[in-house]
């Protein structure tokens, strides 16, 4: 069985890793770790155990607890600096009347996961959201006229493509508060790509997702100090029932971390370079379109092409054109975070060479066409 069968036709992502297009595409090896983990059965609690400590060995933290996502992890990580290892209290959340329960958060962290609000993943295990300072200035005493007895937890997201962190206040500051007042801090760290930078970080508990940059399935982690880690292993028994992970995706995850771990930083930007620069080559000089390798804007060793579209001369604007990309069999999505400046941009990091041959033809084919 394949999409086609249910009448629908698989999407060529050029926008990334993107929950909203299915995840990341996994490598052979990912793929057949799933298969193996399907043809036998085992005991979960071991499972997930075991799998903390490998986690735990690749992070270079005390444990880790695996999740079904960092929103499902956003949940679970609150829930066990709210409810701990308590099975009363684990086992009444998200309802936390007479515990400490208020999560703050900077302003400009008040991210969406894809759609649904960090604070609905918040208030699921059991939190209230304390938002502190405006999207455009936190400071540090924001956070500390925040923090009284009713302070579960400091949060604080690393994401470089949601999250303001200029005039924000740095992760070393939040991290510095929650220990002053023994405070538990909470880092989503979901499509960060340094498996060790957060998890050493100083933070309590660190969120990372699988299909984000590790190139796993719909999967992820949380991890961090020993008990805590414990205490979100035991929210397996309330508020994170539904977020379990199976046998499949767990063993494809950790396939994709050991394939991720195995090369370094460098090895993967210098590849992505040489892959981009390919096709920045083919594409630069097509009808209205100058193509460009840049460096993400973050200073991240991502490499993307960036499309700059001349209207006039491509017979359409950037909107258009994505828009156009997307229709046929096969949809191509190009990222789009600078759409409205007219620029377009194709992200390596879910493409397959197949895919590289399919942006490029497909581009060449609508600007032949209807360019002029």
């Amino acid at each position: 069985m394949d999409y086609r069968d249910l009448g629908i036709s698989p999407i060529v992502s050029a926008q990334a890793n993107s929950t909203p297009l299915g995840g990341c595409t996994l490598s052979e090896g990912v793929i057949a770790a799933m298969g193996n983990a399907a043809r036998f059965h085992v005991d979960m609690d071991e499972f997930w155990r075991a799998a903390g400590k490998f986690l735990a060995k690749a992070t270079g933290s005390e444990d880790a607890c695996p999740i079904t996502g960092a929103a499902a992890g956003m949940a679970i990580a609150v829930a066990a600096c709210i409810a701990g290892t308590d099975t009363a209290r684990v086992q009444r959340l998200p309802d936390a009347t007479g515990l400490p329960d208020e999560v703050v958060l900077q302003k400009g962290h008040v991210i969406s996961y894809g759609g649904a609000p960090i604070s609905q993943m918040i208030a699921l295990g059991g939190g209230r959201t304390v938002e502190v300072g405006t999207v455009n200035e936190t400071l540090p005493s924001h956070i500390i006229g925040a923090v009284s007895e009713r302070t579960a937890a400091l949060v604080y997201v690393t994401s470089h493509t949601h999250a303001i962190h200029r005039r924000q206040v740095p992760l070393d500051d939040v991290i510095a508060i929650g220990r002053e007042r023994g405070i538990p801090v909470i880092v989503d760290a979901a499509g960060e790509e340094d498996l060790v930078r957060w998890a050493t970080s100083g933070a309590d508990l660190v969120i990372y997702s699988g299909p984000k940059a590790l190139g796993g399935p719909t999967a992820g982690f949380v991890c961090g100090r020993a008990d805590l880690v414990e205490a979100c292993r035991a929210q397996y028994s309330g508020i994170a029932r539904p977020m379990k992970v199976g046998k499949e995706n767990l063993l494809g995850l950790l396939q994709a971390v050991r394939e991720f771990t195995a090369t370094t930083p460098e090895q993967r930007a210098e590849e992505q370079f040489a892959r981009m620069s390919r096709v920045a080559e083919r594409l630069d000089g097509l009808p209205g379109i100058s193509a460009t390798v840049i460096r993400d804007e973050s200073g991240r060793a991502i490499h993307r092409v960036l499309l700059n579209i001349d209207p006039e001369a491509a017979g359409r604007d950037a909107p258009t054109l994505a828009s156009e990309m997307k229709a046929g069999t096969p949809a191509v999505y190009l990222r789009d975070f600078t759409m409205h400046l007219g620029q377009l941009e194709v992200d390596p990091r879910a493409l397959t060479a197949e895919g590289e041959n399919t942006v490029v033809s497909k581009l060449e084919e609508l600007l032949a066409s209807r360019a002029g």
